[in-house]
């Protein structure tokens, strides 16, 4: 039941929700198969575009060059396969979508296709954000760093596992406004347990960027500032979007705390 109305659940057996996310996993398999087709006839212009950034910066008389005799044909499929991935991204989140939306209520589905949508452009934006603004800063410094003895020759395989990692990482990090509305939705934190411990998120913000990016000082630093503005903003936006849930809550609490 919610709010009052005597709304049903769709339920089903066991076997119905194993064919339903049979179906939808094959859809979303199709989706990727159907973005890779091209992705894979123009993956050397594809690679081309995404070490653009890098081969700017490569010091004169400098190329890149693959250590592996497969490289030349198998780094390009690869990045293929993640760019289909990365493409068909919005018709993956909308299966997983339609695999869990029969299970909340109308007035849930509402609050959540906007936040599906959202959490779709954030990705892209993440993505964009680690093209456009880190690649060039991160490559910038890898090259100033080199020692003189030494000369900067990266490898295919290592520039495609940099590119795919970064633009992964800082698309999952654009999604921290979405989840933080979750949490707040859910009730598995309270508002005022993710506004009090803002610098306990700053260290744990700073930890997780440690890990997921490349080992230098700037890409850790441009993932570190927007992921902690963008738990600002995921804050600002959590008390507009549930100012009636949260203060429904804030209400219950005090009624217990009376009560005791």
């Amino acid at each position: 039941m919610s709010d009052g109305n005597n709304e049903q659940l769709a339920e089903g057996s066991l076997i119905s929700h194993l064919l339903e996310l049979r179906s939808r996993l094959v859809k979303a398999s199709i989706a990727i198969a159907v973005a890779f087709a091209p992705c894979a006839y123009f993956s050397n212009t594809l690679f081309t575009w995404v070490a653009k950034p890098l081969v700017q910066q490569l010091p004169k008389g400098s190329t890149m060059i693959s250590t592996s005799v497969v490289g030349p044909f198998l780094v390009p499929i690869q990045l293929a396969l993640v760019a289909a991935l990365v493409l068909a991204m919005p018709v993956v989140l909308y299966q997983i979508w339609a695999f869990v939306s029969p299970g909340l209520y109308k007035k849930e589905k509402r609050f959540a296709v906007p936040l599906l949508v959202s959490s779709i452009v954030l990705f892209y934006i993440g993505v964009a954000f680690a093209y456009f603004l880190v690649f060039p800063l991160a490559f910038k410094f890898f090259n100033t760093t080199m020692p003189d003895i030494g000369k900067w020759a990266p490898d295919m395989s290592s520039v495609l596992s940099f590119a795919t990692m970064v633009c992964l990482a800082f698309g999952a990090a654009f999604e921290i406004p979405i989840a933080t509305i979750l949490l707040l939705w859910t009730g598995i934190v309270e508002i005022e347990t993710v506004t009090k411990n803002r610098g306990y998120v700053l260290i744990g913000i700073a930890v997780v960027a440690a890990v997921i990016t490349p080992p230098d000082a700037i890409s850790m630093i441009m993932m570190v500032v927007p992921m902690y503005l963008l738990y600002e903003i995921g804050i600002f936006a959590a008390r507009i979007m549930l100012k009636d849930k949260l203060a429904a809550r804030a209400a219950q609490a005090k009624q217990e705390q009376a009560a005791n």
